[in-house]
């Protein structure tokens, strides 16, 4: 187990990583916000959160273009660029990956559940959270 210092300055890298989600981040430049070096820095973050930098960045990456993709009306390359890749290529790769679909599929298969474009699908929304902000219980 870390040290309680050394897990809050985990805890700002990893602020800092999904705060910059967007841009290209290096593995230095994400360890200088822990004062660790790069390859403990490494180490540390996967003993303490079961993946890499790099993959936890992915995966935010990944989240927030599933979001855009079925919310925003950009293209894919739009998207791609917005959550911070400069390869069309390697965006759709690491999405399928993680996904089990291309970025095009994924949004027509969701916005074929709805009955508007550009909205997200009520049927995706699980109920308990759709009547919480309704303010009603089925019947």
């Amino acid at each position: 187990m870390a040290a309680n210092s050394t897990l809050k300055r985990l805890n700002v890298s990893r602020d800092y990583i999904a705060d910059n989600y967007q841009v290209r981040l290096s593995l230095p430049e994400m360890a200088e916000h822990s004062y660790m070096s790069p390859y403990h820095f490494l180490r540390v973050f996967k003993d303490m959160y079961g993946e890499t930098p790099n993959e936890f960045l992915i995966r935010l990456r990944v989240k927030q273009a599933k979001k855009m993709l079925i919310t925003e009306n950009f293209s894919v390359s739009e998207v791609c660029e917005k959550v911070g890749y400069t390869s069309l290529g390697s965006f759709s790769s690491l999405f399928l990956k993680h996904t089990g679909m291309a970025p095009t599929l994924y949004r027509r298969k969701l916005w074929s559940l709805s009955s508007e474009e550009f909205r997200f699908p009520s049927q995706a929304i699980p109920a308990c959270f759709a009547y919480h902000f309704l303010g009603k219980l089925p019947n």
